[in-house]
């Protein structure tokens, strides 16, 4: 069974499970970090229903989006929520695995990479029951280095790889980024101010050397549940300045 949500304040409808892998704030601020322009190519590794994709093509005119994601069901989903919002000409997607090889075509070709990889590493036993849930949320054939390694791949000189992760697993990211990667920028999301990151996305450049930085970071829910000024933009169409 299907429902049909709304992102970017209604810019972007999108059909998905009512049970299983569902889109979330995680979904709009990943987009919302990657400073892609018009003209460039972006590719979305692990692109389940095309939530980012399109939010990124919404926000963005003129940069086109290719998606991947090892379930054929959310790729069939994907396909209907990008002729749902009329992006068949700026998005494209296909089943595809990061523990395979980049298809033809794919090495250093784009100019972004972004990504929400499982949270979860296989040692993990707080597994969904749900088949297509624990897919995308608990890591199986490929780690969270070969994740990293398959958008290092994919980036041509210079281009940004834009990842989002639990922030307890933060320094595992920057561990396992390939060697070229530089320009290290963390920026925090916080429940509510006063409380730990419970995300962050952590956005690298490939060949380049520029130091490390730790970002203001966002607060996301003031004390009584609404969202920030900040956040509330930002699921609205903002980008995330990094």
């Amino acid at each position: 069974m299907l429902t049909e949500d709304a992102l970017l304040g209604g810019q972007v409808r999108l059909q998905q499970p009512k049970d299983g892998f569902r889109a979330a704030i995680d979904t709009v601020f990943l987009a919302a970090a990657v400073p892609a322009k018009a003209g460039q190519r972006v590719l979305e590794v692990g692109t389940g229903s095309g939530a980012a994709a399109l939010c990124l093509a919404s926000r963005v005119e003129g940069v086109t989006i290719t998606g991947i994601d090892v379930n054929s069901k959310m790729i069939s989903l994907a396909d209907t929520n990008i002729q749902l919002n009329q992006m068949v000409e700026r998005i494209n997607v296909f089943v595809g695995d990061v523990a395979d090889r980049l298809p033809d075509g794919f090495d250093a070709s784009f100019d972004h990479v972004m990504m929400n990889p499982p949270y979860l590493p296989d040692t993990s036993t707080h597994v969904s029951p749900n088949p297509d849930k624990a897919l995308a949320t608990m890591e199986a054939g490929a780690d969270l280095k070969r994740w990293l390694k398959y958008g290092h791949d994919a980036l041509r000189n210079k281009g940004y790889l834009s990842v989002i992760h639990r922030a307890d697993r933060v320094d595992e990211v920057i561990k396992s980024l390939s060697p070229n990667m530089g320009g290290v920028a963390v920026l925090p999301l916080w429940p509510r101010a006063g409380e730990e990151a419970k995300r962050v996305i952590v956005q690298t450049r490939k060949g380049v050397r520029s130091p490390a930085r730790i970002l203001p970071g966002l607060v996301i829910h003031e004390a009584d549940g609404r969202y920030t000024k900040a956040s509330a933009a930002v699921l609205k169409g903002m980008n995330l300045p990094l």
